[in-house]
């Protein structure tokens, strides 16, 4: 076999690992944030945006969805990679695909489209869930798509690093508690930033979760807070400065011998 076709299988086999794992216990990877991501659309779509209106020119139901998709997507493309890489690591077999002819990016690259595989998947089904509370008509498909899969690409490498650094299972937990879940509910998931004072205006445009949500949301609905080239821009710059940080790190060895 030559040494494309080497790396292809391995892709492949972590991939196909990958995905099989996370569907054989899908009660607990993809039914919960479809009952979390639902509560969210009662409570605060329903609810509370009865009573709030609208918000950026549109329905208060139809405005929060776009974030609560993200929102899943990324939470999931994280914590798919950042405990399946850990559970690897802790069983010593990444040592075992270490010392294979597999190149570190190929390992990289089908931990990381697994995690991609299950953001997606988990933001399909709250769009689904979605259109039973409000009606979405796509503005721009190609941006919604192109957003959404580097947003998981992004944060599925996110938790790869985690996973690498992280000595045990706790701590894959601590990134997601005090750096993700504030950024997302501070990233314009609920609200527009154009009702801040200018102050917090410019400090919300220091969050990377925003720009991704108001840009998947001017996917759907057409409105957006901040600049497409920039969120992309942003995207791009990040996604290749983490993908060459976790090449090296994994090239070092760095936390892999536990």
């Amino acid at each position: 076999m030559s040494v494309l076709q080497i790396q292809w299988v391995a892709f492949k086999t972590i991939l196909t690992k990958e995905v099989r794992r996370f569907m054989r216990i899908w009660q607990q990877t993809l039914l919960p944030p479809a009952i979390t991501m639902t509560l969210y659309f009662i409570i605060f779509g329903n609810l509370i945006g009865s009573r709030i209106g609208e918000m950026g020119g549109v329905d208060y139901m139809a405005f929060i969805v776009p974030g609560l998709i993200m929102m899943s997507v990324i939470t999931n493309a994280y914590g798919n990679v950042a405990s399946s890489f850990f559970s690897n690591k802790f069983q010593r077999s990444v040592e075992e695909m270490m010392v294979a002819p597999v190149h570190p990016g190929t390992i990289l690259l089908g931990f990381v489209m697994g995690g991609v595989v299950r953001g997606v998947l988990v933001g399909m089904i709250v769009t689904l869930l979605s259109l039973y509370f409000t009606q979405l008509q796509i503005h721009n498909l190609a941006v919604m798509v192109s957003v959404i899969l580097l947003s998981a690409i992004l944060f599925s490498l996110g938790g790869f690093i985690n996973a690498i650094f992280a000595s045990k299972f706790d701590d894959i937990s601590i990134i997601p508690t005090f750096v993700i879940t504030p950024l997302t509910y501070l990233g314009g998931v609920f609200y527009s930033i154009t009702l801040l004072p200018e102050f917090w205006q410019g400090v919300s445009l220091l969050n990377p979760i925003l720009y991704m949500v108001n840009t998947f949301r001017y996917g759907i609905l057409g409105v957006s807070d901040v600049d497409l080239l920039t969120a992309y821009s942003m995207l791009i710059a990040f996604i290749v400065v983490l993908s060459a940080y976790s090449i090296w790190l994994m090239r070092r060895g760095v936390g892999m011998r536990q």
